[in-house]
């Protein structure tokens, strides 16, 4: 009796390791992101916006490269410009590799961000980053479709207004897709991390 139930017990210990391969088998594999993992989301699919240079620009343009993209406007006093110069410094970080990275800074100030606005603020932090803007009704669209928030919040005067706006970015890999949220004040190290992960992963 004792040796019937012990080969029981070894029978459904097979069984259950059995069933830990298979699921094993079938779940996915990638890396362990140091931002919020995105993998899957079925939000931030495309920016079908305008550069700096007056080209329409979409995420598929740049297959092959991690994509980074950050909300933001010109005349932000801190986040904006801590947020790109962080950008360039984990470009520089990743040596050869950093040409297949593409920095995009997406305005949610089209009225006063005009493209040679948008190009000599680019050009401040690295010439290869690209600057989206669109016509209002465009801007509502993407940001709807990327769950962030802006507003206008009004000035002493007409034109010395500031914007309300999420602050963070999003982190697409080689092929295109969603990956990663990499929240403000996380730091370049976080970002230069996610962003190797997912260009060994390309390779």
């Amino acid at each position: 009796m004792l040796k019937r139930n012990t080969l029981k017990k070894i029978a459904i210990g097979a069984l259950w390791v059995g069933a830990a391969g298979i699921f094993s088998a079938c779940s996915p594999k990638g890396p362990k992101f140091q931002g919020v993992d995105l993998t899957g989301a079925e939000y931030g699919r495309d920016l079908p916006l305008t550069d700096q240079f007056g080209k329409e620009r979409s995420i598929k343009d740049f297959a092959g490269k991690v994509v980074v993209v950050f909300f933001g406007y010109t005349q932000c006093p801190d986040v904006c410009p801590t947020s790109m110069s962080e950008l360039a410094e984990v470009k520089r970080s990743l040596g050869a590799d950093g040409d297949k990275l593409q920095g995009i800074f997406v305005t949610v100030d089209p009225e006063r961000d005009t493209p040679e606005m948008l190009k000599g603020y680019m050009a401040s932090f690295d010439p290869s980053f690209i600057a989206l803007r669109g016509t209002p009704e465009q801007l509502v669209a993407v940001a709807k479709d990327f769950k962030i928030y802006f507003k206008r919040v009004d000035g002493q005067t007409p034109t010395s207004y500031t914007m309300d706006h999420s602050a963070g970015s999003y982190v697409y890999d080689t092929k295109g897709r969603l990956r990663v949220y990499h929240r403000y004040g996380a730091g370049a190290q976080s970002l230069a991390a996610d962003v190797r992960a997912l260009l060994d992963e390309g390779r």
